[in-house]
């Protein structure tokens, strides 16, 4: 057989590189490419309001991980690990709160607890995540800490970590220097445990600037 012309040869070897060169610009813009194609980001994407949500914060409490996720005005808490995936609107967010990366607080024992926590002017707004038997779930009572202080510690020494806030004692419309710290149970149902005494400033608030009663030291609030 006469052997084709060098012409020919040479369109040939063109349209084989044309045919290779379309084939990774088809790849290139396959419909699964959002940049390309506008179409929307994957299923498991979540989203805050109109935007992707923003990874804020982390935390590892046992074999779980607690994350914080913001964006525009809306927030979410995000469990996964054994405990299976769970998403939670982060309420505080919405209500204002301002997430950073010291606004996750856990403590890991047979109850877990994970407090978040955000500043809104001169409050602390918190909301408490708590998992029992191996299931995450939200604390119905959120709270709100008029000192500006709102931590996790044990203060009855149940092995539940207890909601510590520091409230102020002034008149209504008056800012003044009268603290107290209230303190809530997360075991059982829940509950106010009691108040300490009010101090005259919050540097004698016991255990300044880290605020743990001694659950003797607590009264009825109130009264």
């Amino acid at each position: 057989m006469p052997r084709p012309p060098a012409a020919v040869l040479v369109v040939a070897c063109l349209a084989a590189v044309t045919a290779v060169a379309g084939l990774a610009f088809a790849w290139s813009v396959r419909p699964d490419d959002p940049a390309v194609t506008g179409a929307e980001p994957p299923r498991d994407e979540l989203r805050c309001g109109a935007a992707p949500c923003r990874p804020v914060v982390s935390r590892a409490v046992g074999s779980d991980a607690v994350e914080l996720l913001v964006g525009s005005g809306v927030g979410r808490i995000r469990t996964s690990g054994t405990s299976g995936p769970n998403v939670f609107e982060l309420t505080i967010a919405a209500s204002g709160a301002v997430i950073t990366e010291r606004s996750l607080q856990c403590a890991d024992a047979e109850v877990a607890v994970c407090l978040v926590r955000g500043d809104a002017g001169a409050e602390a707004r918190g909301e408490v995540l708590v998992r029992r038997s191996g299931a995450w779930s939200r604390a119905q009572v959120p709270y709100v800490a008029g000192g500006g202080y709102l931590a996790l510690h044990d203060v009855d020494r149940d092995a539940v970590a207890d909601v510590v806030a520091v409230q102020r004692e002034c008149p209504p419309g008056v800012d003044c220097p009268r603290r107290f710290a209230q303190v809530f149970s997360l075991a059982g149902g829940g509950g106010e445990l009691g108040c300490t005494a009010v101090v005259d400033a919050q540097e004698l608030l016991p255990g300044w600037p880290t605020v743990v009663p001694d659950v003797a030291d607590l009264t009825a609030c109130g009264t």
